[in-house]
């Protein structure tokens, strides 16, 4: 009798597993228009979010075959482009003008042509410029406009022009075989540098002034979590120039002391006038910086699951959940944005989207105080990262896969970028347990539907959220992970940061981060305004030591 029952047991505990397997299998794939859905909330959009949908694969395809055939110019391929060559920087949908939309959406009118935006750098004219251009209509391109002038009210020096993935790569090649090259006893004594070791890091923005194109790049030890291992090496590169071969070393700091170039600072080092504080070699995983666990696995985490499915609904770019619906997509320079967000069939939003992500620092080296990092000119959306299931969201989460053009001529994808789940928060969203007069309980389960995506900007790892509530509320939300920002520790700079490690300052610095949100609250003639805002100008003042002051002084 106990080996029936328990073979009985082993059996229902297998049948178990090998549901739940395929129900995580299933869960992974791209989402089905006929899935499942509750009665309630059968999708009735009809394709109409589709005009907010961002670009297919093909789509991109067709606008660069268009540009390359249209133009008149020869276009390089950005991913191997010299600041001297046409190529087309990026290419994402063009949503259609607010008012089109609604006349489309509300009023039975015709659907807005669909239409690209394309950023192409010129640089090889005789007046190098950036421009912008709206190519349509898709699929099958006919026509091209220049749209710079009406969008920023002239043309764009190409001074100004956000750096490619090729240019750092460029300015890493110069630094390796052009810069270093020129103080080979201090890199090779000092540093421990083998070609390899380095690794440099970008600050931002790429000048001190307008027409400005010189960068300062801060070196860290090239192992596993860098950012925070400095070495005290920094250097001020001039690539100002469209012809490589003519940048230059502007400044040097090392330890605390600035030197003209590379070449002062060997002479420096080899006539024993530099202070030399040499760095402890870490490992190849980073040791402290490691992101391996410092502690064995204790008991799996809880896992969250959903009894009879999703209650909620994907569709395209179309998302159904309880009394809310919503349009989303993925902007290659300012990531996750939401269209026509709907609550019991009324719009109460028109566009809720992330804009930009700002951080300035402090430090007493260079690169750290000169640092205004605003994350939209790297591309927010371009550098959003796969989710990992289970750990950036849920394991029953709904995982979708994005498409971006951007510094290449060839789209890519970037597979599981955005997960929709339902989380329960946790504590009942009302309740009351009466134990007078009658006794009787009422209580409600509290959950949210959660769209998410995670986007890896150098050092750190940006987690937006846009979170739908029961009771009517939307919630945007960002956090920030990943890896502080640092400086080397020398001189006075615990005034600007913490102690990290022996030789790392953790700097002080501010986030800001934008949102556009339009809302229909009552219709979109509705406004918003706001009173009691006062702007001054702050007496600007010059750091002693700063770039700046260097500049101003011409030392």
């Amino acid at each position: 009798m106990h080996m029936k029952t328990a073979l009985i047991l082993l059996v229902l505990a297998l049948a178990t597993i090998f549901a739940l397997v395929c129900v995580l299998l299933t869960r992974g794939r791209a989402p089905s228009t006929c899935q499942h859905r509750p009665l309630e909330q059968e999708d009735s959009d009809d394709g109409q979010s589709l005009v907010f949908a961002d670009l297919t694969p093909e789509e991109m395809a067709q606008v660069v075959r268009y540009l390359q055939g249209n133009l008149g110019v020869p276009l390089v391929d950005a991913s191997r482009a010299k600041p001297s060559d046409n190529c087309i920087a990026s290419v994402d949908v063009q949503v259609p003008a607010k008012a089109e939309v609604l006349r489309f959406l509300d009023a039975g009118g015709a659907r807005p042509r669909r239409e690209a935006l394309a950023v192409l750098y010129f640089g090889n004219q005789p007046d190098p410029n950036v421009t912008e251009y709206v190519v349509g209509p898709l699929p099958r391109p006919a026509y091209h406009r220049d749209v710079t002038v009406q969008k920023y009210g002239g043309k764009v020096p190409y001074h100004r022009r956000p750096m490619l993935a090729i240019e750092y790569k460029q300015l890493a090649g110069f630094l390796k075989t052009q810069a270093f090259p020129t103080a080979p006893s201090f890199m090779r004594q000092v540093m421990e540098y083998d070609g390899a070791s380095l690794a440099p890091l970008t600050t931002a923005p790429h000048g001190f002034q307008s027409g400005d194109r010189i960068t300062w790049f801060v070196m860290f030890q090239n192992v596993s979590g860098f950012f925070v291992h400095p070495v005290g090496l920094e250097v001020l590169v001039d690539h100002s120039s469209l012809d490589i071969s003519r940048w230059a070393v502007s400044r040097v700091f090392y330890n605390g002391q600035y030197y003209r170039d590379m070449v002062q600072l060997e002479s420096a080092y080899v006539q024993g006038r530099i202070s030399v504080e040499k760095v402890r070699k870490a490992p190849q995983d980073g040791d402290f910086s490691s992101m391996k666990p410092r502690a064995p696995w204790a008991a799996p985490f809880p896992l969250q699951y959903e009894p009879q499915g999703p209650r909620y609904s994907v569709r395209n770019n179309h998302v159904v959940f309880q009394a809310w619906s919503f349009a989303f997509g993925m902007s290659v320079s300012t990531g996750l944005r939401l269209f026509d967000i709907r609550h019991k069939g009324e719009r109460v939003a028109y566009e809720i989207s992330v804009q930009e992500a700002l951080s300035v620092y402090g430090s007493n080296c260079p690169g750290g105080m000169s640092t205004r990092y605003m994350d939209g000119s790297f591309g927010i959306g371009r550098y959003t990262s796969p989710l990992v299931r289970g750990v950036d969201c849920p394991y029953l989460a709904t995982y979708l896969d994005v498409h971006y053009l951007a510094h290449s001529q060839v789209s890519r994808i970037s597979k599981n970028a955005l997960c929709i789940f339902e989380q329960n928060l946790g504590s009942p969203l009302r309740r009351h347990y009466s134990n007078l007069q009658s006794l009787y309980y009422g209580g409600l389960v509290n959950s949210a539907l959660v769209v998410r995506s995670i986007a890896t900007v150098g050092n750190y790892d940006y987690v937006w959220d846009f979170i739908f509530y029961q009771n009517g509320a939307i919630e945007g939300k960002v956090q920030a992970t990943g890896y502080m920002s640092s400086s080397f520790l020398h001189g006075d700079g615990l005034r600007y940061g913490n102690r990290v490690w022996e030789h790392t300052l953790g700097t002080i610095h501010t986030h800001a981060i934008n949102y556009k949100v339009d809302l229909d609250v009552g219709g979109p003639k509705r406004w918003l305004v706001g009173s009691g805002l006062h702007l001054y100008q702050p007496e600007e003042k010059c750091s002693p030591g700063s770039p700046c002051c260097l500049l101003d002084r011409g030392e």
